[in-house]
């Protein structure tokens, strides 16, 4: 009995010495990483370098159903092209000049070309100024932001690195997209690496509304499950071809519930390329402003123009703003807009997604609502300053 308790006593004092180490190492990590220098921002997160070597698949069960088998090989054949990103505020003391690098959030993305270019979801790096970036090897670096879109939840991040660690994903087509196909969905939910979830495609056209305020149209709905950090993961089909970016779930409680949305991949084609070569998006517009108070007010239907910008799109049409007669002081009424190229405008919402549609340089014909009369104007979309 007395060399049981003698055992007993020296594991648990061996435990304890264990978790002396443990701690003492935490906390000199914790303090190493709060008392960084201006010139080694790229160490506030400890860079994990173990790279796991390269497993060779293993062989797949002869009892799985065809199914199940697409399901494994799309997986796998993805996985490398999916990343984890660690969002951090960094902030300098003002009496110490240190800078002290406070977790702001973590999601998902995936690698766009073998130029390095990640692309995720605006919101996963909104709330901080810096960036890390895991990839399927467990080998992390600093990325830095080539640029952003809120309007379409959308922003595109750059690590330096081999191009064998660089595994773009292929990219499909949102247009053809049918309800009931299989839906994929690839990320990093509550932290747990490369989860996969199925289901199927459940909606299409739907429309959510980015942090800008404006409406994201298009979007596809799924029932795979999309939980807190899948956003910014990809949304593949069943020939693991990239059909959206997970955006954004639907739940009072904020986890799964069944009903998750996606940005569609044919507006992620468009909207890339021009956050990498600009650093932001080149919208096209009319070049005019609009109070939806005033227009309730006025009870108008569609667009009443507020304010005309000189060289705009609308300014070169001759389309009439909102004024006040300089003698009486009274409202005198602007043009409404009430069609685009023969789609009706009666909301905000109308005309942006008329305008989502076109290009700078796009000639389009404005119906316009002028007093009693209503005319049709042409003009070219010109690019709308920020």
């Amino acid at each position: 009995m007395s060399t049981q308790s003698g055992t007993m006593r020296g594991l648990v004092g061996a435990l304890v010495v264990l978790i002396i180490v443990n701690v003492a190492m935490l906390t000199w990590l914790t303090d190493k990483a709060r008392h960084l220098g201006p010139d080694e921002a790229d160490a506030v997160v400890p860079r994990i370098d173990i790279t796991i070597p390269a497993q060779p698949p293993r062989p797949l069960p002869s009892d799985l159903t065809s199914n199940e088998q697409r399901a494994i090989e799309i997986f796998r054949q993805a996985s490398p092209s999916v990343v984890n990103i660690t969002t951090l505020s960094l902030r300098r003391s003002l009496r110490s000049r240190d800078v002290t690098a406070i977790p702001a959030g973590t999601g998902s993305g995936f690698v766009w070309d073998d130029q390095g270019h990640i692309v995720t979801n605006h919101h996963v790096v909104a709330e901080g100024n810096a960036a890390r970036i895991t990839f399927a090897d467990q080998s992390s670096q600093a990325a830095t932001l080539v640029g952003f879109a809120p309007d379409k939840d959308i922003a595109v991040l750059r690590v330096e690195a081999s191009k064998g660690k660089l595994v773009p994903l292929r990219i499909g087509s949102s247009s053809d997209v049918l309800v009931g196909q299989l839906a994929l969905a690839i990320g990093d939910p509550f932290g747990l690496d490369h989860t996969l979830s199925t289901g199927v495609v459940s909606g299409l056209g739907r429309e959510i509304k980015a942090r800008s305020g404006r409406p994201i149209f298009g979007v596809i709905q799924t029932d795979a499950a999309i939980n807190p950090g899948n956003s910014g993961g990809p949304l593949l089909d069943s020939g693991g071809r990239l059909i959206g970016i997970n955006t954004a779930i639907y739940s009072p409680s904020g986890a799964s519930a069944g009903i998750g949305f996606a940005v569609p991949v044919d507006t992620v084609k468009r909207i890339v390329p021009q956050l990498i070569e600009h650093g932001r998006v080149i919208r096209p517009g009319l070049g005019i402003t609009f109070s939806k108070a005033l227009q309730q007010r006025a009870k108008v239907s569609g667009i009443l123009v507020l304010e005309v910008q000189p060289g705009s799109a609308a300014d070169q049409a001759g389309i009439r703003p909102t004024t006040r007669d300089p003698a009486t002081g009274a409202l005198v009424l602007g043009d409404v807009i009430i069609g685009i190229d023969g789609q009706s405008v009666k909301t905000e919402t109308d005309l942006f997604k008329v305008l989502d549609e076109k290009r700078v340089g796009d000639e389009v014909e404005v119906e316009l609502r002028r007093g009693d009369e209503e005319i049709i104007v042409t003009t070219e979309l010109t690019a709308l300053r920020d």
